[in-house]
Protein backbone atom coordinates (compact mmCIF):
# COMPACT_ATOMS: atom_id res chain seq x y z
CA UNK A 1 0.00 0.00 0.00
CA UNK A 2 1.53 3.46 -0.35
CA UNK A 3 1.83 5.14 2.84
CA UNK A 4 3.65 8.17 4.49
CA UNK A 5 6.37 9.88 2.67
CA UNK A 6 8.49 12.11 4.99
CA UNK A 7 9.16 15.47 3.91
CA UNK A 8 6.84 15.77 0.90
CA UNK A 9 4.98 18.76 0.76
CA UNK A 10 3.22 18.09 -2.68
CA UNK A 11 2.05 20.91 -5.43
CA UNK A 12 -0.94 22.11 -3.18
CA UNK A 13 -4.44 22.80 -4.21
CA UNK A 14 -4.63 24.51 -7.04
CA UNK A 15 -2.94 25.32 -10.34
CA UNK A 16 -2.76 28.76 -10.88
CA UNK A 17 -2.02 30.30 -7.24
CA UNK A 18 1.07 28.98 -6.22
CA UNK A 19 -0.01 28.47 -2.21
CA UNK A 20 -1.19 25.02 -0.85
CA UNK A 21 -3.82 24.59 2.02
CA UNK A 22 -1.42 25.28 4.49
CA UNK A 23 -0.58 28.68 3.19
CA UNK A 24 -3.84 29.72 3.20
CA UNK A 25 -4.47 28.39 7.12
CA UNK A 26 -1.64 30.19 8.09
CA UNK A 27 -2.84 33.29 6.71
CA UNK A 28 -5.43 33.14 8.03
CA UNK A 29 -4.29 32.21 11.32
CA UNK A 30 -2.31 35.48 10.94
CA UNK A 31 -5.62 37.67 10.22
CA UNK A 32 -4.64 37.98 6.95
CA UNK A 33 -6.58 37.36 3.36
CA UNK A 34 -10.67 37.20 3.92
CA UNK A 35 -13.28 37.07 5.99
CA UNK A 36 -13.45 33.22 4.84
CA UNK A 37 -12.42 30.84 7.44
CA UNK A 38 -9.84 28.17 6.14
CA UNK A 39 -12.62 25.79 6.79
CA UNK A 40 -15.14 27.67 4.83
CA UNK A 41 -13.00 27.52 2.26
CA UNK A 42 -13.06 23.79 2.06
CA UNK A 43 -16.63 24.10 1.77
CA UNK A 44 -17.03 25.96 -1.01
CA UNK A 45 -14.77 23.18 -2.55
CA UNK A 46 -16.74 20.65 -1.33
CA UNK A 47 -19.77 22.63 -2.83
CA UNK A 48 -20.08 22.08 -6.29
CA UNK A 49 -23.94 22.02 -6.57
CA UNK A 50 -25.38 22.81 -10.38
CA UNK A 51 -29.10 24.33 -9.33
CA UNK A 52 -27.20 28.14 -9.09
CA UNK A 53 -30.75 30.00 -8.69
CA UNK A 54 -33.24 29.71 -10.81
CA UNK A 55 -30.52 27.87 -13.87
CA UNK A 56 -30.95 25.00 -15.51
CA UNK A 57 -27.43 24.43 -17.04
CA UNK A 58 -25.10 27.18 -15.73
CA UNK A 59 -23.83 27.29 -12.08
CA UNK A 60 -20.36 28.87 -10.74
CA UNK A 61 -18.24 26.80 -8.35
CA UNK A 62 -15.02 27.49 -6.38
CA UNK A 63 -12.79 24.45 -8.18
CA UNK A 64 -9.40 23.77 -6.13
CA UNK A 65 -8.22 22.59 -9.60
CA UNK A 66 -9.03 25.61 -11.49
CA UNK A 67 -7.58 27.73 -8.46
CA UNK A 68 -10.83 30.13 -8.81
CA UNK A 69 -14.52 30.44 -9.74
CA UNK A 70 -15.04 27.92 -12.85
CA UNK A 71 -18.29 28.51 -14.42
CA UNK A 72 -19.84 25.21 -15.25
CA UNK A 73 -21.92 23.73 -18.13
CA UNK A 74 -23.91 20.75 -16.83
CA UNK A 75 -24.90 18.74 -20.53
CA UNK A 76 -26.20 15.85 -18.23
CA UNK A 77 -29.09 17.39 -16.20
CA UNK A 78 -31.08 14.01 -16.73
CA UNK A 79 -27.93 12.53 -14.82
CA UNK A 80 -27.39 9.57 -17.01
CA UNK A 81 -23.31 8.51 -17.25
CA UNK A 82 -21.77 5.72 -18.87
CA UNK A 83 -19.81 5.49 -15.52
CA UNK A 84 -20.93 4.38 -12.31
CA UNK A 85 -17.60 5.78 -9.78
CA UNK A 86 -17.55 4.47 -6.76
CA UNK A 87 -16.55 8.78 -5.66
CA UNK A 88 -19.38 10.20 -7.73
CA UNK A 89 -21.11 13.31 -6.04
CA UNK A 90 -24.21 13.34 -8.24
CA UNK A 91 -27.32 11.97 -6.28
CA UNK A 92 -29.36 9.94 -8.39
CA UNK A 93 -32.27 9.30 -5.58
CA UNK A 94 -33.18 13.18 -6.46
CA UNK A 95 -35.41 13.40 -9.47
CA UNK A 96 -33.46 15.50 -12.37
CA UNK A 97 -35.57 19.17 -13.46
CA UNK A 98 -35.43 18.92 -16.93
CA UNK A 99 -33.64 15.85 -19.03
CA UNK A 100 -33.10 17.67 -21.96
CA UNK A 101 -30.59 20.93 -23.15
CA UNK A 102 -32.68 23.51 -24.60
CA UNK A 103 -29.89 25.13 -26.39
CA UNK A 104 -31.46 28.61 -26.26
CA UNK A 105 -31.90 28.63 -22.43
CA UNK A 106 -28.25 27.56 -22.03
CA UNK A 107 -27.02 30.03 -24.16
CA UNK A 108 -29.49 33.23 -21.66
CA UNK A 109 -27.88 31.70 -18.80
CA UNK A 110 -24.34 31.54 -20.05
CA UNK A 111 -24.62 35.04 -21.28
CA UNK A 112 -26.26 36.15 -18.09
CA UNK A 113 -23.55 34.40 -15.86
CA UNK A 114 -20.61 35.79 -18.17
CA UNK A 115 -22.03 39.41 -17.83
CA UNK A 116 -22.14 38.54 -13.88
CA UNK A 117 -18.03 38.04 -14.19
CA UNK A 118 -17.62 40.93 -16.66
CA UNK A 119 -19.79 43.26 -14.20
CA UNK A 120 -17.90 41.80 -10.86
CA UNK A 121 -21.43 41.15 -9.20
CA UNK A 122 -20.66 37.37 -9.13
CA UNK A 123 -18.51 38.16 -5.97
CA UNK A 124 -21.55 39.94 -4.76
CA UNK A 125 -22.85 36.79 -3.14
CA UNK A 126 -21.43 34.06 -0.74
CA UNK A 127 -19.63 31.81 -1.19
CA UNK A 128 -17.63 33.95 -4.15
CA UNK A 129 -17.67 37.49 -2.22
CA UNK A 130 -15.48 36.15 0.70
CA UNK A 131 -12.94 34.65 -1.62
CA UNK A 132 -8.82 35.05 -0.67
CA UNK A 133 -8.29 37.78 -3.76
CA UNK A 134 -6.24 34.61 -5.98
CA UNK A 135 -9.20 32.55 -6.04
CA UNK A 136 -11.81 35.79 -6.91
CA UNK A 137 -11.63 35.79 -10.74
CA UNK A 138 -13.16 32.94 -13.44
CA UNK A 139 -10.49 30.68 -14.47
CA UNK A 140 -12.94 28.82 -17.21
CA UNK A 141 -15.95 27.69 -18.84
CA UNK A 142 -15.89 23.93 -17.96
CA UNK A 143 -17.95 21.24 -19.86
CA UNK A 144 -19.02 19.25 -16.83
CA UNK A 145 -22.17 18.55 -15.00
CA UNK A 146 -24.28 15.44 -13.48
CA UNK A 147 -22.72 12.79 -16.08
CA UNK A 148 -20.35 12.42 -19.50
CA UNK A 149 -20.54 15.85 -21.10
CA UNK A 150 -19.62 14.22 -24.27
CA UNK A 151 -22.62 12.26 -24.44
CA UNK A 152 -24.87 14.84 -24.78
CA UNK A 153 -26.43 15.23 -29.19
CA UNK A 154 -25.56 19.02 -28.04
CA UNK A 155 -21.98 18.88 -27.06
CA UNK A 156 -20.81 20.48 -30.44
CA UNK A 157 -23.19 23.16 -30.21
CA UNK A 158 -22.84 23.85 -26.68
CA UNK A 159 -19.25 24.21 -27.57
CA UNK A 160 -19.33 26.64 -30.19
CA UNK A 161 -22.28 28.65 -28.13
CA UNK A 162 -19.44 28.76 -25.29
CA UNK A 163 -16.95 30.31 -27.69
CA UNK A 164 -18.87 32.57 -28.94
CA UNK A 165 -20.33 34.13 -26.02
CA UNK A 166 -17.31 34.53 -24.05
CA UNK A 167 -16.03 36.25 -27.36
CA UNK A 168 -18.59 38.61 -27.45
CA UNK A 169 -18.26 39.58 -23.59
CA UNK A 170 -14.62 40.43 -23.74
CA UNK A 171 -13.08 37.22 -22.50
CA UNK A 172 -11.85 35.39 -25.22
CA UNK A 173 -8.85 34.51 -23.73
CA UNK A 174 -10.82 32.39 -21.10
CA UNK A 175 -10.24 28.64 -20.78
CA UNK A 176 -12.43 26.23 -22.18
CA UNK A 177 -12.14 22.44 -20.22
CA UNK A 178 -13.70 19.20 -21.00
CA UNK A 179 -13.88 17.05 -17.74
CA UNK A 180 -14.30 13.54 -19.77
CA UNK A 181 -14.10 9.82 -18.62
CA UNK A 182 -12.56 9.74 -22.57
CA UNK A 183 -15.01 6.94 -23.62
CA UNK A 184 -16.28 9.26 -26.89
CA UNK A 185 -13.28 11.27 -27.56
CA UNK A 186 -13.11 9.98 -31.20
CA UNK A 187 -16.62 10.53 -32.12
CA UNK A 188 -16.85 12.26 -35.39
CA UNK A 189 -19.88 15.21 -33.37
CA UNK A 190 -17.37 15.24 -30.09
CA UNK A 191 -14.48 15.64 -32.54
CA UNK A 192 -15.81 18.91 -34.32
CA UNK A 193 -16.59 20.40 -30.92
CA UNK A 194 -12.88 19.33 -29.87
CA UNK A 195 -11.53 21.13 -32.64
CA UNK A 196 -13.64 24.73 -31.55
CA UNK A 197 -12.18 24.21 -28.35
CA UNK A 198 -8.44 23.95 -30.21
CA UNK A 199 -9.19 27.26 -31.55
CA UNK A 200 -10.81 28.93 -28.49
CA UNK A 201 -8.56 28.28 -25.99
CA UNK A 202 -9.75 25.20 -25.12
CA UNK A 203 -8.47 22.26 -23.14
CA UNK A 204 -8.94 18.55 -21.98
CA UNK A 205 -8.79 17.20 -18.86
CA UNK A 206 -9.18 12.97 -19.18
CA UNK A 207 -9.70 10.83 -16.38
CA UNK A 208 -7.36 7.97 -16.09
CA UNK A 209 -8.14 6.55 -12.08
CA UNK A 210 -6.63 2.97 -13.03
CA UNK A 211 -3.28 1.41 -14.67
CA UNK A 212 -4.79 -2.17 -14.53
CA UNK A 213 -9.02 -3.59 -15.90
CA UNK A 214 -9.20 -5.24 -12.27
CA UNK A 215 -8.74 -1.91 -10.91
CA UNK A 216 -10.56 0.34 -13.03
CA UNK A 217 -13.75 -1.47 -13.12
CA UNK A 218 -13.33 -1.48 -9.27
CA UNK A 219 -13.45 2.40 -9.03
CA UNK A 220 -15.41 3.39 -12.45
CA UNK A 221 -17.34 0.72 -13.19
CA UNK A 222 -17.50 1.38 -16.47
CA UNK A 223 -19.38 0.17 -19.75
CA UNK A 224 -16.00 -0.55 -21.81
CA UNK A 225 -12.46 -1.90 -20.81
CA UNK A 226 -9.59 0.56 -19.99
CA UNK A 227 -7.96 -0.29 -23.03
CA UNK A 228 -10.93 1.44 -25.24
CA UNK A 229 -10.14 5.01 -23.00
CA UNK A 230 -6.48 4.35 -23.25
CA UNK A 231 -6.72 4.33 -26.98
CA UNK A 232 -8.95 7.18 -27.35
CA UNK A 233 -6.81 9.36 -24.91
CA UNK A 234 -3.54 8.51 -27.26
CA UNK A 235 -5.53 9.31 -30.17
CA UNK A 236 -6.59 12.67 -28.63
CA UNK A 237 -3.19 13.80 -27.27
CA UNK A 238 -1.55 13.15 -30.76
CA UNK A 239 -4.31 15.81 -31.99
CA UNK A 240 -3.36 18.62 -28.70
CA UNK A 241 -1.89 18.55 -25.37
CA UNK A 242 -4.19 17.30 -22.91
CA UNK A 243 -4.35 16.98 -18.98
CA UNK A 244 -4.87 13.81 -17.51
CA UNK A 245 -7.22 13.97 -14.26
CA UNK A 246 -6.72 10.59 -11.74
CA UNK A 247 -8.32 10.69 -8.54
CA UNK A 248 -6.74 8.61 -5.80
CA UNK A 249 -8.86 7.26 -2.59
CA UNK A 250 -8.86 4.92 0.00
CA UNK A 251 -10.95 1.87 -0.47
CA UNK A 252 -12.59 0.13 2.73
CA UNK A 253 -9.58 2.24 4.13
CA UNK A 254 -7.09 0.54 2.24
CA UNK A 255 -4.77 3.27 0.41
CA UNK A 256 -3.75 2.77 -3.03
CA UNK A 257 -1.89 -0.85 -3.60
CA UNK A 258 1.63 0.26 -5.09
CA UNK A 259 1.58 -1.80 -7.94
CA UNK A 260 -1.87 0.04 -9.07
CA UNK A 261 0.01 3.19 -9.00
CA UNK A 262 2.60 1.84 -10.97
CA UNK A 263 0.64 0.29 -13.53
CA UNK A 264 -0.81 3.89 -13.79
CA UNK A 265 2.28 5.64 -14.54
CA UNK A 266 3.08 3.30 -16.94
CA UNK A 267 0.04 3.36 -19.26
CA UNK A 268 1.05 7.27 -18.51
CA UNK A 269 4.16 6.49 -20.69
CA UNK A 270 2.85 4.20 -22.73
CA UNK A 271 0.50 7.31 -24.17
CA UNK A 272 3.59 9.70 -24.40
CA UNK A 273 5.65 6.65 -26.21
CA UNK A 274 2.81 6.16 -28.50
CA UNK A 275 3.46 9.94 -29.72
CA UNK A 276 0.40 11.70 -27.17
CA UNK A 277 1.09 14.61 -25.15
CA UNK A 278 0.37 15.61 -21.49
CA UNK A 279 1.03 18.73 -20.26
CA UNK A 280 -0.40 17.75 -16.82
CA UNK A 281 -0.87 15.10 -14.13
CA UNK A 282 -3.30 15.95 -12.27
CA UNK A 283 -3.78 13.65 -8.62
CA UNK A 284 -5.95 14.43 -6.36
CA UNK A 285 -8.10 13.12 -3.37
CA UNK A 286 -11.76 13.02 -2.65
CA UNK A 287 -13.43 16.21 -1.22
CA UNK A 288 -17.17 15.56 -1.22
CA UNK A 289 -19.55 13.50 -0.17
CA UNK A 290 -19.12 10.23 -2.28
CA UNK A 291 -21.83 7.33 -4.00
CA UNK A 292 -20.14 4.75 -1.72
CA UNK A 293 -19.62 5.02 2.29
CA UNK A 294 -16.34 3.31 2.23
CA UNK A 295 -14.91 5.87 -0.27
CA UNK A 296 -12.29 7.84 1.92
CA UNK A 297 -9.51 10.95 1.07
CA UNK A 298 -5.84 10.03 1.60
CA UNK A 299 -4.02 12.13 3.73
CA UNK A 300 -1.47 14.32 2.35
CA UNK A 301 1.71 12.32 2.76
CA UNK A 302 -0.46 9.11 0.81
CA UNK A 303 -1.32 11.66 -1.77
CA UNK A 304 2.40 12.58 -2.01
CA UNK A 305 3.33 9.48 -2.61
CA UNK A 306 1.07 8.83 -5.05
CA UNK A 307 2.26 11.83 -6.91
CA UNK A 308 5.97 11.00 -6.28
CA UNK A 309 5.88 7.62 -7.73
CA UNK A 310 3.59 8.86 -11.02
CA UNK A 311 6.08 11.52 -11.50
CA UNK A 312 9.36 9.46 -11.11
CA UNK A 313 7.82 6.48 -13.24
CA UNK A 314 6.41 8.80 -16.04
CA UNK A 315 8.91 11.50 -15.88
CA UNK A 316 6.01 13.69 -16.45
CA UNK A 317 4.67 17.23 -15.02
CA UNK A 318 2.50 16.43 -11.67
CA UNK A 319 0.21 18.19 -9.68
CA UNK A 320 -1.80 17.30 -6.50
CA UNK A 321 -4.69 18.41 -4.92
CA UNK A 322 -5.13 17.93 -1.31
CA UNK A 323 -8.54 16.47 0.36
CA UNK A 324 -10.31 18.17 3.24
CA UNK A 325 -8.22 19.22 6.51
CA UNK A 326 -4.11 19.11 7.35
CA UNK A 327 -4.55 15.20 7.31
CA UNK A 328 -6.65 14.96 4.45
CA UNK A 329 -9.70 13.10 6.47
CA UNK A 330 -13.02 13.89 4.81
Amino acid sequence: MIGPASGETGGGYSIGTGRTMRDVRESYRNGVDTDLSADQLWQAFASHARDWRSNLYVYPVVSRRAGGVSIGINLNPDKACNFDCVYCQVDRTIPPKVRRVEIETLRRELDEMLALVVGGRLFDDPPFASLPPEFRRARDIAFSGDGEPTASPVFADAVRIAAERKTAHGLADLKMVLITDACYLTRPAVRAGLEVMDAHNGEIWAKLDAGTEAYFRRVNRPSVPLRHVLDNILETARVRPIVIQSLWMRLGGCSPPEEEVEAFADRLHEIVTGGGRIKLVQVYTVARRTAEADVTALSNEELDRVARRVRQRSGLIVKTYYGPGDGGAR
